[in-house]
């Protein structure tokens, strides 16, 4: 989950981006950095299913995601 510095970090570099781009190029920028098309369920699966559920959980909590029980 993103913190507070984090959120702000990305609304000052979304705003500099605002700032110096043409509204067609910060649209194409918005675009580049949003979601993209795809299956996460799926992806998550397939990646989860190489690996230990133990490995999984660990990689997880590595990258800062909370887990509940």
């Amino acid at each position: 989950m993103a913190t507070e510095v984090d959120v702000k970090v990305v609304e000052k570099v979304l705003n500099m981006a605002k700032k110096e781009l043409s509204l067609e190029e910060y649209a194409k920028f918005l675009a580049f950095i949003g979601p993209k098309v795809g299956d996460a369920t799926r992806e998550i699966r397939r990646f989860r299913d190489t690996i230990s559920e133990e490995e999984f959980i660990k990689r997880l909590k590595k990258r800062g995601i909370h887990i509940t029980p």
